[in-house]
């Protein structure tokens, strides 16, 4: 993509956003009046619209929010005052008109506008004069953008317009780097939504607990009479299996919250406290006693902060934390502790609670933050959850913690969400796992994907007594690459040196006596080229097939990630 960093930024945020609505150009182009290639070369940065109002339209049609607009303003305003850049065009009507021949340009004079200074052209760049010079012409008409974007800045809460953000300092590396780390099995999560006892029959390395007959209300239906078939079937299942089981608290049964509202759940269960928290205490120390050695871990509560699963308040969630950290160390020392989930991570309040929580000291009696990363829609990028992850840093670092963070989880309603198309399962499903690992330097240790057995959600891995799907058996391959893989770092565009959509993660790779580097690349959206790196010998497809690879070749970089050796 050719131009200024305005530009391109601004095209890739539009193509972002196109992405995440799921609309195609031509959808879009009849919702603002455009013709699909006007949206393409927008999307793609071959041209920059010359009003405002153009670009405020197609982000309205692809559902964006007050400050992704303020963001579209900002980089809209670097993109059409950088030069050279993409050509900045009217926006063409739908319906298509004879192109007019260029007027020859005439000579160019000194700018009206003493704030928009014109830049030289290079002398490379001769071709470009005619532009530059009715850009000249045209800026008297920008008026009517600068008038749009201070009237959005007002609407949204302004009461003044802004001037554009400064551009950010560059720095060029990696997001991230470290002397190689052995990539943790434990990675590689699911929650199984099964009662049977059956496992995944294709690789995982760690289940969880859930909607799987093991609620709280479910095992303790009676005070004191626990029933522990079920959840005996499902951790003798992982143990054959040999993998790690999270078990999640949640549910209270109706007998020890009579009057509390009810969950979404069948069974009467609610989602206050318990009256009285010795009731609690009792149930967390059954078990640990029955299980102590063989459930690995423990969340301590599946959502506190998510009304349809918990409505007491923050400081009893606290001490209801504390209570149960002091009886599960008492008597398992070595199972790891996960504080309550919380959700809702997109939103405000979900948020507030996070943060009380941890104000109030509730972080500091567990190992590990349980919180529930998700997309915002089903078909956004998976990438977009590090936004979340960074947000979640941030508010913990203000109260001076910084904890292992485990995702836990998706969002309540993610069985209402359309399906995924064959394609983006298999991609988004490896990319979950990747997104995971790119957030290792916010502290992200697990994923957990929701779900494994259940077929009501977009992206099904496997149902209970079927075969995996493509999308498992991709997740299998994600996990073959990386057995005897040691991670050093993630990166992504220019300031890794790759086209701005590309991402990418490098390892070490052992197989027998000897080591040699590797990368894994995928894009957000759409397609990018870029260059073997030195020392390239092969590429890894996700069906187990392998093509030779020369240093200095062209790489097409896709949705469906890639496995590059090297040495």
């Amino acid at each position: 993509m050719a131009g200024s960093a305005g530009a391109r930024e601004l095209a890739e945020r539009l193509a972002e956003l196109k992405a995440r609505s799921g609309r195609s150009y031509d959808s879009i182009g009849r919702r603002v009046n455009l013709g699909k290639s006007t949206v393409h070369r927008y999307c793609t940065g071959a041209a920059v619209p010359e009003q405002f109002g153009v670009v405020e339209q197609i982000g309205l049609a692809c559902g964006a929010a007050p400050a992704e607009l303020l963001e579209l303003h900002r980089l809209w305003a670097r993109a059409v005052s950088a030069a050279p850049s993409p050509s900045l065009e009217p926006a063409e009507p739908s319906k298509p008109t004879e192109p007019s021949k260029p007027s020859k340009p005439s000579k160019p004079s000194k700018p009206t506008e003493p704030s928009k200074p014109s830049k030289p052209v290079e002398p490379d760049a001769a071709v470009l004069v005619p532009e530059i010079a009715a850009r000249k012409r045209r800026r008297r008409r920008w008026w009517p953008a600068a008038v749009v974007g201070a009237a959005l800045l007002v609407l949204i809460g302004g009461s003044t317009p802004v001037p554009p953000a400064p551009i950010p300092q560059w720095v060029s590396g990696p997001q991230w780097m470290r002397p190689p780390t052995p990539v943790p099995r434990e990675l590689f999560g699911v929650t199984i939504n099964s009662a049977v006892g059956a496992m995944p029959s294709f690789r995982v390395g760690a289940v969880r607990l859930w909607d799987s007959g093991t609620r709280w209300s479910e095992v303790e239906r009676q005070r004191g009479r626990p029933d522990w078939a079920t959840l005996d079937r499902l951790v003798d299942g992982a143990r054959q299996a040999g993998l790690p089981v999270l078990f999640v608290f949640g549910g209270t049964p109706h007998w020890a919250a009579p009057t509390g509202p009810p969950t979404p759940y069948s069974d009467k269960s609610s989602s206050a406290p318990p009256d009285d928290l010795a009731d609690w205490d009792a149930f967390v120390t059954s078990v640990v006693e029955r299980y102590r050695g063989r459930i690995e871990s423990y969340e301590l509560w599946v959502l506190g902060n998510d009304k349809r699963f918990y409505t007491g308040s923050v400081e009893t969630l606290v001490e209801m934390t504390r209570r149960a950290a002091a009886i599960l160390r008492a008597a398992d020392p070595a199972a790891t502790l996960a504080c309550p989930g919380m959700g809702q991570l997109w939103t405000d309040e979900g948020m507030a609670v996070l943060r009380r929580f941890a104000e109030l000291g509730g972080y500091g009696h567990c190992d590990a933050a349980s919180v529930k990363l998700f997309q915002r829609r089903a078909t956004d990028p998976p990438e977009s959850m590090l936004e979340l992850t960074a947000t979640v840093d941030r508010e913990l670092h203000a109260v001076g913690l910084h904890p292992p963070i485990w995702n836990t989880g998706t969002t309540y309603t993610i069985p209402l969400e359309g399906k995924l198309d064959e394609r983006m399962s298999r991609d988004y499903a490896v990319r979950f796992f990747l997104t995971g690992l790119f957030a290792h330097d916010t502290n992200l240790e697990r994923m957990y994907f929701y779900n494994w057995g259940g077929t009501r959600v977009p992206l099904v891995l496997q149902a209970v007594g079927g075969a995996p799907t493509s999308a498992a058996l991709a997740v299998e391959q994600l996990q073959v690459w990386l057995a005897d893989a040691r991670v050093r770092g993630c990166g992504r565009g220019r300031g890794s040196g790759l086209p701005d959509a590309v991402w990418q993660c490098d390892f070490v790779i052992t197989e027998g006596e000897r080591d040699y580097p590797a990368s894994i690349l995928w894009t957000h959206a759409g397609t990018a080229t870029t260059t073997a790196p030195p020392g390239s010998r092969a590429v890894r497809h996700l069906d187990a097939t392998t093509d030779v690879l020369r240093p200095g070749e062209p790489l097409v970089v896709t949705e469906e990630p890639v496995l590059v050796e090297r040495g």
